[in-house]
């Protein structure tokens, strides 16, 4: 896991080595600044050498100096180190996600991906910085201090040595307790970003059925959640403050009073027993060495928050695509040429039974093919297979006659758009929206596609036209205008396979009829594939399969499947008895 997430370090490495070199001259100024005023007080003040007490403070100076020079290089480079990792890391998720199929992007919850990108990374980057600094000044200050004291006073240093073992106890028992709180905390992280994710994106329901209570209430209940998480790990926390100070002050008081009694059989002789100011250096050092200790916890305590965080990222970075190129990978679509030979499909293997059963279908190039079914009948599921959204379970889909699992993945996407009912548009112009089907598309083929699209007139009525800025989502545009806008840009690609998922549901009947005019006349060789609930949308077609419950019903035209399907006999008898009731 720490070799994973290193590799995110990258340009950041000459910082992230540089900073614990300069902690490490911050500490040996700090260690050696008591010896030095040791010195000044045996040697300068008690002895009235005023000469030696200048000289004593000119070093003292430098070495302040220089602990604060090194201090602050040390502060500059951790910082560029830790927001440098972090924005990396954030990178190679974001990037690794990109690769994920629908079905890897399905094990983990859209909530979940963002907490684990913010707040997960977040934790790491403060972790991190610790690390570099606090865990590489603590260890030296502790081996160094207690260096110093043991050249000072034997005897008396190993009071430092018998509070470790204490220290190091209480460490154990609060991170032993404290891990698994956390690892629950950042899961419940997860259902509360999903639970505002949810309400905002269905903020208009939530408001039309005046369930603002229940989501308030819903919220409120997993917030308590985290709440008494956060606070039970908070309490076990607390225990490391107290426990560091019981081993500061009982080092203290051990120290003073026995080095106490050694100044006064000594006689205060600097020469051959404890002096004042050794004993004033080894108080210091009491506080440096308890101090560094003390820091220890805190970065073991951080790293113990951040090891749940740190599991949850690398899970993603370890996360390998279902769907991956072949070695050899096809890099040209001939032509709109679609089969299915016995194609079975299952989202998932716990799954009681498959969601397409033995498929088997033949749609030639540039003809125009209707699918129709009931709620649940799995034509989505089924289109999804052409451009390897999804991989087959069983069987193979082929497009101008190559099983889709040998082409180059973006090879075979680039020759497929998708236009579904739920579509999104992005925060940008209505240009920028569009040119996602084709970055250099110029203005002329944009107004062209729209045209097609029947978008051009509604465009033209918003004051900055082609400029028009849309919202996230397309909140400021109707749903019939998105669904143009969203068939113009896939009109953009000039795919050699066009799939329209129930993409004009939002569209009045005559806009609808103008659309499908304008793909017979602008698009004969583009294969065009138009899911709908409507019998008007699909009865012009070349060919009209009927699905029910996964399987292919019916296959035929308008006229003969009046004939001979049940299914598209009722729904087109339903349709029109509606009709002449409206009318």
């Amino acid at each position: 896991m720490i070799k994973q997430l290193a590799g995110s370090l990258r340009q950041y490495r000459k910082n992230t080595v540089l900073t614990p070199i300069f902690v490490t001259v911050e500490v040996i100024m700090e260690v050696v600044i008591p010896l030095l005023m040791s010195r000044l007080i045996d040697y300068g003040i008690t002895a009235r050498n005023m000469n030696y007490v200048v000289g004593m403070g000119c070093a003292l100076l430098v070495c302040a100096v220089l602990s604060l020079a090194a201090g602050v290089i040390a502060g500059h480079h951790s910082a560029f180190a830790s927001a440098g990792f972090a924005a990396n890391l954030r990178r190679d998720m974001y990037h690794r996600v990109q690769d994920f199929s629908f079905s890897n992007i399905d094990k983990y919850s859209t909530s979940s991906i963002i907490t684990r990108l913010t707040t997960d990374v977040t934790n790491l980057q403060n972790a991190f910085m610790m690390i570099i600094r606090m865990a590489s000044r603590s260890p030296l200050m502790l081996i160094f201090s207690l260096a110093a004291s043991f050249s000072i006073d034997t005897r008396l240093s190993l009071i430092f040595l018998a509070m470790i073992p204490v220290l190091g106890f209480g460490l154990w028992f609060i991170i032993s307790k404290v891990h698994p709180i956390f690892m629950r905390v950042f899961k419940t992280y997860d259902r509360l970003n999903n639970i505002v994710q949810e309400n905002l994106r269905g903020i208009r329901v939530v408001k039309s059925f005046v369930r603002e209570d229940y989501e308030i209430k819903k919220f409120a209940g997993v917030s308590e959640v985290i709440y008494d998480d956060f606070s039970k790990g908070e309490k076990i926390n607390a225990f490391n403050m107290p426990l560091m100070q019981l081993c500061t002050y009982a080092c203290m008081l051990l120290i003073s009073w026995f080095g106490a009694k050694a100044i006064v059989a000594s006689g205060g002789n600097p020469i051959g027993g404890l002096s004042t100011g050794e004993l004033m250096s080894l108080i210091t050092y009491t506080m440096s060495i308890l101090i560094s200790l003390m820091m220890l916890s805190m970065v073991f305590i951080m790293i113990t928050i951040s090891r749940a965080s740190a599991e949850r990222v690398v899970e993603v970075l370890n996360e390998e695509s279902d769907l991956k190129n072949p070695p050899a990978p096809v890099t040209a679509v001939p032509d709109g040429s679609i089969g299915f030979e016995n194609v079975c499909f299952t989202y998932s293997s716990l799954a009681d039974k498959p969601v397409l059963t033995g498929i088997d279908l033949k749609i030639g190039s540039g003809e125009t093919v209707g699918i129709l079914g009931g709620t649940g009948s799995s034509k989505t599921s089924l289109v999804q297979l052409i451009p390897r959204l999804y991989d087959a379970t069983a069987g193979r889909v082929t497009v101008g006659g190559v099983d889709v699992r040998d082409y180059d993945i973006e090879t075979l996407r680039d020759s497929v758009a998708m236009v579904l009912q739920k579509n999104e548009l992005f925060s940008g112009t209505i240009k920028e929206n569009l040119r996602w089907g084709n970055p250099s598309a110029s203005d002329e083929e944009l107004v062209r596609v729209c045209r097609l699209a029947q978008a051009d007139g509604f465009i033209q009525e918003f004051p900055d036209k082609y400029d028009t800025y849309i919202e996230q989502g397309g909140t400021n545009v109707s749903g019939g205008q998105k669904q143009r806008l969203c068939i113009a840009r896939a009109l953009l690609k000039k795919p050699k396979i066009l799939i329209l998922d129930d993409s004009t549901s939002a569209v009045d009947t005559g806009t609808e009829a103008l659309i499908r005019r304008a793909f017979l006349a602008e698009l004969p060789e583009t294969t065009k594939i138009i899911i709908a609930q409507r019998i008007s949308s699909v009865q012009d077609a070349d060919k009209i399969i009927v699905l029910d419950d996964g399987l292919v019903s019916a296959t035929g035209t308008h006229d003969t499947l009046l004939e001979t399907s049940q299914i598209y006999r009722e729904v087109y008898e339903s349709q029109m008895k509606g009709g002449k009731v409206n009318e």
